[in-house]
This record gives C-alpha cells, sequence and structure tokens, in this order.
C-alpha cells in the first residue's frame, strides 16, 4: 500500500512513469473538473424549470418532474465546498481478472454522480452503484478485477471552503498484467485493517452532526448497507461499531437502488429523540437524500397534547405487551348478538332477516378478524345481501342502486348499530381506564391504571405520553394504517412491547425494518434482554441479528474501560472489540466536581474536536453554570439552542440524552450518582462512558462503581 502524502519518492504501481506530485496535480484538476460540472448540472435543472422543458409533458407529470428539477436544482446548489470523491477503482486489463465489461477502465467514487454530458461517462460514480461496492469489498484476497484501489487524503476543510487533495493512498489488489491477487493466502483472520487515509478520516476531530461514512464503510458494513429492501435485519452493534451510520446508509442506497418500491411507500428513520435526530440530521442529505422522513415514536403518536402524567406502576401496566389484548378486547365487547330479526320496508313489500341468520353473520365477521371499522362495514353489506336474496326471489333482480338505498335505510343502520356498534379509540380507553376490570391485569395493575377521577366525556380526558401508545394501538384496530415500504429503528433495544407493535403498524405489508441497537445500551423500565422477544413484538420475527463488534471510532483504551461493567447488565452481547490505537483516559477523584469540570473542559478546548460534559440530569445545571461563570460557553443537549448550534464546543449532556451521540472529548462526572439515579443506572453509565471517542476524563467524588474499581486501563 502507497500513501503518497507520507511517502512522497514512490509512485503508485499503476503508473510507475508518473510521480507522486504529478499524480496530486492530475487528480488536483479533476476534482476542478468536476466542481465545474456540478455547477453546470445546477445551472441545466433550473434552466429545465425556467425554460419549460417539461412542457411536452401531462399536467400531473409536469408538475411532478418540475418539483424533481427544481429540488435537484436545490440540492446541487447546496452541495458543500467538501471532496467530490473520496476513492478510485483502476479495473485490470487481462481476460482472467474478472474484470469483465470493466477491464481497464478507471472510476471515481463519491457520494453523488457527476457528469459533464448525460451522454458522457460520469467523472463520479455514487458510492451506491453496483460498480462501487468492489471499492468496498475487494480484497488482495479477491480482487474482484481491481487491479488498484486508490483512496484520498482531504485536508480538513471549513464549511464554504474549496476542499484540498493532500495524499493519494493506493492499494494493489491483483498483480499487473496477470489477474492474480496479492498476497492471496496470506491473510490472518482478522478482517482488513484500514490504511492510513481510512485511519485519519475515521479518527478526524469533529464538531457539530454526525458526518456520513461512505469513504470508509468497511466490507462487513457494505453488506448490510446493500441488503435486499424485502429483508428485515437487526443489528446488535457495541458502541462505536456504526451501527447508526449503517442504518442511515442502507436506508440512502435503498432510496437509490429501488427508488420507485421505496418512494411510492414511504421512508421512516425513528431515532430515541430530538437530540438524537438534531445530531443525525445532515446524514442523508450529505448523501443526496433529502425526502426522508426523521421523527421519534413519541411523535408519530401524538394524536393529542400530553398533559397527564402516569407514575411508574401505571407506566409499566400500559407499555405492557398484555395491554394489546386488553385493547382487544375492550374494543371486540361492544360487538354482540342481535336481540331480534331486521325487518326492512320497501314499498310494499317488507323484507325480514331471521334473528339466526343475522348471529351468524355477526360471528362470521369475528372469526374473519378485520380492522373493527371494516368488520362493521361487511356486516352491513352482508345483511344487506340477504335482503337482496329476498327481494329478488319474490320481486325480481335488485341493482347497485337499491342495495344503496337499503343499506342506508334506517333500519338496517339500527341493527348494524346494535350489534357492531362504531368506536372511536377515545371512547373506548377512557371506558377501559374508568373501569378496568379485564383479568389479564392482576388487582393492584387494575388499581394503578384505574383513574381517580373520570373526566366528564372523552373529549375533556387529559391523556399522558402511555395512554397516547394505547389510543394507536386501539386506531390500529379500528382502521389498520399504510404502512411505510421502509422503516429504520435505531436504540430498537429500549423500546416497550407497545411502542414495537406501534412501529410494526407503521410497516406495511410487504414493507423491511432495519433495526439498530445494543442491549447492553438498554437504559429504560421496559428495555429488551434478547433480540427475539423484541422482533417478535416489531412484526419480524424472523429478521436475522447480525452483530457488528468491530468499532473503529471509540478507542480501545475507552472500550475496555466501560467493557468492565457489561458483566453487570444482565445480558449477553458479543463482546467487543477496536481497532482504533490510543486514546486518553483519566479517572480521578477529586473534592470539588464542579471546579475540576471546567479545569478539564479548558484543558480539552486548547486540543481540536467536540467536548460533551455528561452527569446525572439534576447535576447538570450546577455543571453549566460553573462552565458559563468561568468563561466557557456551552449548550444544552436536547434543546433547540443545541440542535441547530455548531456555535459552542462544549455540550452539557444530562445521561439521560447522551444516548447516539458522540464527542471527541467526554467528561462524565460522578458515575456513582448516575447509576444511583434510577434502576438501570449501570446501563446508563456504560452508554455515558462509551460517548468519548479520542479523550475520557472521569471525575468522582463518591467512590466508583465495584466494577470500575481499580487502576485506569
Amino acid at each position: 500500500m502507497t500513501d503518497l502524502s507520507h511517502a512522497p519518492s514512490h509512485a503508485p504501481s499503476h503508473v510507475p512513469d508518473q510521480a507522486p506530485d504529478q499524480a496530486l496535480r492530475q487528480e488536483r484538476a479533476h476534482h476542478e473538473a468536476c466542481r465545474a460540472a456540478l455547477s453546470a448540472m445546477a445551472d441545466d435543472a433550473v434552466r429545465s424549470v425556467r425554460t419549460g422543458e417539461n412542457a411536452f409533458a401531462s399536467g400531473a407529470d409536469a408538475e411532478v418532474l418540475g418539483r424533481h428539477l427544481r429540488g435537484l436544482a436545490k440540492e446541487l446548489r447546496a452541495e458543500p465546498e467538501g471532496p467530490l470523491f473520496f476513492g478510485r477503482l483502476d479495473f485490470a486489463t487481462d481476460a482472467a481478472s474478472g474484470a469483465g465489461d470493466h477491464s481497464g477502465q478507471s472510476y471515481h467514487i463519491g457520494r453523488r454522480r457527476i457528469t459533464e454530458d448525460p451522454l458522457k461517462p460520469p467523472l463520479v460514480i455514487d458510492w451506491r452503484a453496483p460498480v462501487s461496492r468492489a471499492f468496498y469489498q475487494a480484497s488482495p484476497r479477491d480482487p474482484q478485477g481491481v487491479a488498484v484501489r486508490r483512496r484520498f487524503g482531504w485536508a480538513p476543510f471549513a464549511t464554504g471552503e474549496p476542499a484540498d487533495l493532500t495524499g493519494i493512498e493506493d492499494e494493489p489488489l491483483s498483480l499487473p498484467g496477470t489477474g492474480t491477487s496479492v498476497g492471496a493466502g496470506t491473510g490472518t483472520g482478522v478482517g482488513p485493517v484500514p490504511g492510513a487515509v481510512v485511519v485519519r478520516e475515521i479518527e478526524r476531530p469533529r464538531l457539530g452532526p454526525m458526518r456520513d461514512i461512505a469513504a470508509t464503510i468497511q466490507p462487513e458494513q457494505d453488506d448490510l448497507v446493500r441488503s435486499e429492501p424485502t429483508r428485515s435485519l437487526c443489528v446488535q452493534g457495541a458502541p462505536g461499531t456504526g451501527k447508526t451510520a449503517v442504518g442511515l446508509h442502507r436506508a440512502a442506497y435503498l432510496l437509490y437502488a429501488h427508488p420507485q418500491r421505496v418512494r411510492r411507500g414511504g421512508l421512516l428513520v425513528l431515532g430515541p429523540g430530538r437530540a438524537f435526530l438534531a445530531y443525525i440530521a445532515e446524514v442523508l442529505p450529505a448523501l443526496g437524500e433529502s425526502g426522508v422522513r426523521q421523527s421519534t415514536i413519541d411523535e408519530e403518536i401524538a394524536a393529542h397534547e400530553t398533559r397527564a402524567q402516569d407514575g411508574p406502576a401505571a407506566e409499566a401496566v400500559k407499555h405492557d405487551a398484555r395491554m394489546a389484548g386488553v385493547l382487544h378486547r375492550a374494543l371486540y365487547a361492544r360487538v354482540a348478538p342481535p336481540a331480534e330479526e331486521l325487518t326492512v320496508p320497501d314499498g310494499s313489500y317488507r323484507w325480514r332477516v331471521p334473528r339466526d341468520e343475522l348471529a351468524g353473520i355477526v360471528a362470521e365477521v369475528r372469526a374473519e378478524a378485520p380492522p373493527y371499522a371494516v368488520g362493521r362495514e361487511r356486516v352491513r353489506g352482508r345483511a344487506v345481501r340477504a335482503l337482496r336474496r329476498r327481494a329478488e326471489r319474490r320481486a325480481g333482480p335488485r341493482g347497485e342502486t337499491w342495495a344503496r338505498r337499503i343499506g342506508r335505510a334506517r333500519p338496517v343502520a339500527a341493527f348494524v348499530d346494535a350489534v357492531w356498534p362504531g368506536a372511536r379509540p377515545e371512547e373506548v380507553l377512557a371506558g377501559l381506564l374508568t373501569d378496568p376490570a379485564d383479568t389479564a391485569l392482576t388487582p393492584a395493575e387494575r388499581e394503578a391504571i384505574r383513574w381517580a377521577r373520570p373526566p366528564r366525556s372523552p373529549r375533556s380526558a387529559r391523556w399522558s405520553a402511555a395512554d397516547l401508545l394505547l389510543l394507536d394501538e386501539l386506531a390500529g384496530l379500528i382502521e389498520r394504517p399504510e404502512g411505510f415500504a421502509h422503516v429504520v429503528v435505531d436504540e430498537a433495544q429500549d423500546l416497550s412491547p407497545m411502542q414495537c407493535r406501534a412501529i410494526a403498524r407503521r410497516v406495511g405489508g410487504s414493507g423491511s425494518l432495519t433495526v439498530l441497537g445494543d442491549l447492553a445500551q438498554g437504559t429504560t423500565p421496559w428495555a429488551a434482554r434478547t433480540w427475539p422477544g423484541q422482533l417478535a413484538h416489531l412484526g419480524r420475527p424472523d429478521a436475522a441479528v447480525i452483530p457488528l463488534t468491530t468499532g473503529f471510532r471509540v478507542p480501545a483504551t475507552i472500550v475496555d474501560f466501560a467493557g468492565r461493567l457489561l458483566p453487570a447488565l444482565g445480558v449477553e452481547v458479543p463482546p467487543a472489540r477496536s481497532l482504533r490505537a490510543g486514546g486518553e483516559l483519566t479517572v480521578r477523584r477529586v473534592d470539588d466536581l464542579a471546579a475540576a469540570t471546567v479545569a478539564a473542559v479548558r484543558a480539552a478546548l486548547s486540543r481540536e474536536g467536540s467536548i460533551g460534559v455528561v452527569a446525572d440530569g439534576p447535576g447538570t445545571g450546577a455543571l453549566r453554570t460553573a462552565l458559563t461563570g468561568a468563561g466557557v460557553e456551552t449548550a444544552v443537549a436536547g434543546t433547540p439552542e443545541a440542535a441547530g448550534a455548531a456555535a459552542a464546543r462544549v455540550t452539557v449532556v444530562p445521561a439521560a440524552l447522551a444516548k447516539g451521540l458522540e464527542y471527541e472529548h467526554v467528561v462524565v462526572v460522578e458515575p456513582a450518582a448516575i447509576v444511583g439515579a434510577e434502576p438501570r443506572g449501570t446501563h446508563r453509565l456504560y452508554v455515558a462512558l462509551t460517548r468519548a471517542v479520542s479523550r475520557l476524563d472521569v471525575l468522582h467524588r463518591l467512590p466508583l462503581p465495584a466494577e470500575l474499581a481499580g487502576p485506569a486501563l
């Protein structure tokens, strides 16, 4: 492997007559051509809208095309001044190489396709294109027709400033002119070790939102990203293994490779909270996909404003899987057998359907188990059909107009209301919470959810967050909603069974799920301890569970220190390892937590990267006051100022909001307080310790949890 930025005297193997500085000049010139082509593509998109090139389409098609062109122009205009490509594939020329139609060709790989002319070969190939897969999967053991894989090193660039190409790293994969792999059979069995350019990109200090990993996707990650659209899968990912990035890149890949299927049904990304969504918000737009809905499960079920707060006991019952059966029985308890025959006047005739036949209709529809509202209309339709048979035997054929009129007749409406009354979720739930009687719940559980003061009507009810889940369940029982083509669910280990069911209803019958999580990071009272049960609640019990255990972002020193907590977490997860050496860990006992935090943050500010101060929620206020008093500008995770601001390098993070976030330098304050704040506090501490991607300071006044006691690694 040749890194021209660090070995300028060594030329690439596939261009032996070319000096390193000449190769850099040529690649810089190519990048300038790409930048000019991208600008021309934006101009063409704008011109297409302005000059009415869509005028020959139908009205609806013209509107769709115009909207697409305006969106494309906006995206291209907003393309950052960062690198337009990050790799290149040079395919072998001999027939035995397996290069096929790509023999002798070179392709630059980037985040979006760039071309000077639609009829000419592109200057940059989209990373999701089939030919690009070799960039991530080819190896000396399996070159896949590639002679040389080239990676590019770029100087850190500020927003609005042009990218600067500083280095080239060439990896020969097959011997020139032979198609024979380089070093075949000499692998160590531990998997590929990233080269210097990849390592520098992974370790580059970061500020602001999460970045994409298109330039550094590893083979096992690429396999998941390019999974078939109908395949649901679960990624059990240890900290720093890139599970969130894999899920987002899979979303981008599906939108590229299967656009009609996915865009028709829609794609939904669900995260644990707004702080997390703000952190990942820029990843998909950076990959050229800006129309993806990113939300939380609480936002998706927010049919009413939350105006009540459940106690822990009531909340636990309402999130329990048994509530699905309780709600189902409460809804269908409204269905009753007919009390009398159905008689419908029709001019000089009176048509009658006996009670036992009507009872058979109701029982038949119940057995079919349709959504409640569908069942109500089926009962109506079959009652009308029974009337129609009688009318036709006596008075001849009856048309659809007659059937619609009879279906609206007062006796028929009264019959349907009596045996299958209309239902609204609020009415059903209000009745249940006013008088919980289902024996699937214990007496104590029934009392926990019973309203102390029932509202005058469902309209005046004050609903809790958990009540909204129950209302959503009822709404799904009454009318089955249309689902998304694909849903990405992050931090899925923290979902309750009822939250899982709400997500399952949002996946279409032919839709699929990407489930991301880490059982070791489960912090809610109902957090999953195994994946099979969680996947069953999500409606995909057969989804494959794939572990990601190799970390690239969190250094081994920090992974190993946090790993001391794993035996105390009560879950079985594959052991994690990090390929990233180095990292700094400091564990200090101090007398003044606030003063020590200020000193640690000041020291961190002298170096590059973002800084997170993680503490138990009640302790964050005092820490922020101390930092502000010392002249350190801060933001607080989960607030609007933190969501949009890159102004403050320092973010104060309540431990409950730390999940999914990462910072170059993390200061964890008083681990014992984090552990003691909640029943699953040890899991919460594990999350806090694994947010650091370079340096971790642990400050404590109280004794450390027993698992962490002992020398720092």
